[in-house]
């Protein structure tokens, strides 16, 4: 299993484009990295990885079904992710549609699991959003969220 797992989930396929950007920052840090639709993982994936980054589009200010699923099947694994990286980013549809509360609402999630995530001082604080398609802007922010996981990774060795 790669050192960083990033699991999306998309329907549109922007979530996933900024998926594949926060893998190229964490390759680029040289961390093997495996990108998965969040239908591909099985909740045990998430013990077996160093770095976990989630990414989902935002539904009623909260991250997909699927993902929150994702989570409330990895209770049974609470404990076991204690001291793993993550790293979180969303889209939505519009300016204020609730990127930065699906951030948290992933956040949150790992941080109830003993997860570190670290945040940063220069663009979005809590992890990158796109409204609609990632830009330019959002792609870079993903990768750099991909260096910063990976990089946190190796730290904690």
């Amino acid at each position: 299993m790669a050192d960083v797992l990033v699991v999306y989930y998309s329907r549109t396929g922007h979530t996933k484009e900024m998926a594949e950007a926060a893998a190229q920052g964490a390759q680029q840090e040289g961390a093997s990295c495996e990108v998965k639709s969040v239908d591909l993982v099985a909740v045990d994936d998430l013990t077996k990885v160093k770095g976990l980054i989630v990414g989902s589009p935002t539904y009623y200010g909260e991250a997909a079904m699927q993902i929150r699923k994702m989570f409330d099947d990895s209770v049974k694994f609470h404990g076991k992710l204690e001291g793993k990286v993550g790293g979180a980013f969303a889209s939505s549809g519009c300016i204020g549609g609730g990127n930065e509360t699906t951030l948290m609402s992933i956040i949150h999630s790992m941080l109830v699991h003993g997860m570190v995530v670290q945040g940063t001082a220069s663009g979005g604080h809590y992890g990158p959003v796109a409204i609609g398609a990632p830009d330019e802007r959002a792609k870079k922010e993903c990768a750099n969220l991909g260096r910063r996981v990976a990089k946190l990774v190796k730290k904690l060795g």
